[in-house]
């Protein structure tokens, strides 16, 4: 709980809090630690006879400025960001992957005349973009391995290709899914009341919120 004579302290994290854009659970935690550090500094600095304001302003200006810390803590976020996007398209599109064709298992409609061209070429590229999708997540986690163990200049261009990679693939799967389910619609009516078509809908509908959601979070971070 913030103390009345933490208040210089206070005000320096609310800066650089409303300054720093990335997940809220690491956000928290790089704001908690930064807090203990500095009280433990304003301690040291009290307990060698120095008053209590003045205490407070040495530590501040010890731990770093905004400018100066803004940096690499934005990105430790964008990294975080990154993981977050790339766990969520390997949890969602292999889903897809796997599940995708279960839609379609036993429907009145299966073993009917053959679908145009179009509509089987877009079914085959629907699935290719999950595949993309799996491979693009697999890659931003080994790239966010690789930039937790040895951060090195190579390593920040690798993560904003993947993270545009990520967010790119998922506007073509938003855009294909949707094509994809409004054509199954006016090609068989029955599909509009088949249960796993109906759930599987709803499920990808889901999916493609929280991969949006987690997009988005990963550009903000990485604009800032």
């Amino acid at each position: 709980m913030a103390r009345g004579e933490d208040m210089v302290v206070d005000e320096h994290l609310r800066e650089l809090a409303a300054r720093l854009q990335g997940p809220a659970r690491l956000k928290s935690d790089l704001l908690t630690e930064a807090r203990h550090g500095l009280l433990d500094a304003v301690e040291a600095y009290r307990e060698s006879g120095v008053p209590p304001t003045e205490a407070q302003r040495r530590a501040v200006v010890e731990f770093g400025s905004p400018a100066q810390l803004l940096p690499s803590w934005q990105a430790e976020l964008a990294v975080g960001a990154l993981r977050g996007l790339s766990l969520r398209m390997l949890a969602i599109a292999g889903v897809g992957v796997v599940a995708g064709d279960l839609t379609w298992r036993g429907s009145s409609w299966s073993g009917g005349p053959r679908p145009p061209a179009g509509y089987l070429l877009l079914s085959n590229l629907v699935d290719w973009i999950w595949m993309g999708a799996l491979a693009l997540a697999v890659a931003g986690l080994l790239v966010v391995w690789a930039s937790a163990r040895a951060p090195r200049p190579g390593l920040a261009l690798a993560q904003r290709a993947v993270g545009v990679g990520l967010t790119g693939i998922l506007v073509l799967g938003v855009l294909a899914g949707c094509a994809l389910f409004t054509w199954s619609l006016e090609l068989w009516d029955a599909a509009l009341h088949w249960p796993p078509m109906i759930i599987g809908g709803v499920l990808v509908g889901a999916g493609y919120f929280s991969l949006t959601r987690a997009a988005r979070g990963w550009l903000l971070a990485t604009a800032r």
